[in-house]
């Protein structure tokens, strides 16, 4: 998927998977492009013809899963449901999107830096963004009266990026829970703290 919604052909999908793979594991400046060509079975010409460079397959590596998960956030604010209800599907899809592309995630947390600076305002723009909608999220509760008012302070939002974020450490899809089962122990976890009282 892409901003808007819009789904990226399989081709492109399959590059930029097995580019996340190799920088998740090489890093980015120890990848080449030759990694690239033997990874996907591409020709140099066939990569271009998707991406720019290898910049450009970074950035978008860091910046397709923000993008899907403000796309989802913006639509469950759009939608009339109880605050908690909103709540703990956010929490579903950011932990699924966890799971389904932990390489991806790999990358943006580790090779943010490698960015280039013409670009790195625009993947800074998108985390603020995609904090602003777990924010909007909390706020809408409290908003609702569902939640207290400290759930709007700035380090609530960030202890709860930091609740689903550094999970991806341990995160497996071969774990003993799946991701929704993870996301609700962690928004049972929240809720026991942020019902207004």
């Amino acid at each position: 998927m892409t901003a808007g919604g819009t789904r990226m052909s399989p081709a492109r999908e399959a590059l930029f998977r097995s580019a996340a793979e190799l920088f998740a594991v090489k890093g980015f400046h120890g990848t080449g492009m030759a990694d690239l060509e033997r990874a996907t079975g591409l020709g140099r010409g066939s990569i271009y013809h998707h991406v720019s460079s290898k910049d450009d397959l970074l950035f978008g590596i860091t910046t397709e899963y923000l993008r899907r998960l403000i796309d989802v956030g913006h639509g469950l604010l759009e939608e009339e449901r109880e605050a908690a209800d909103r709540l703990r599907e956010f929490s579903r899809v950011v932990v699924r999107e966890i799971v389904d592309h932990l390489p991806e995630m790999t990358v943006c947390f580790r090779d943010l830096h490698a960015v280039p600076e013409a670009r790195r305002g625009e993947v800074l723009d998108l985390h603020r963004a995609y904090e602003q909608t777990w924010a909007d999220i909390l706020q809408r509760g409290v908003d609702d009266g569902v939640f207290g008012e400290s759930m709007s302070s700035s380090i609530v939002v960030k202890a709860v990026l930091g609740l689903h974020h550094y999970a991806y450490i341990w995160l497996r899809p071969d774990g003993p829970l799946g991701p929704d089962e993870v996301a609700d122990q962690f928004v049972d976890l929240m809720l026991d703290g942020i019902r207004a009282r």
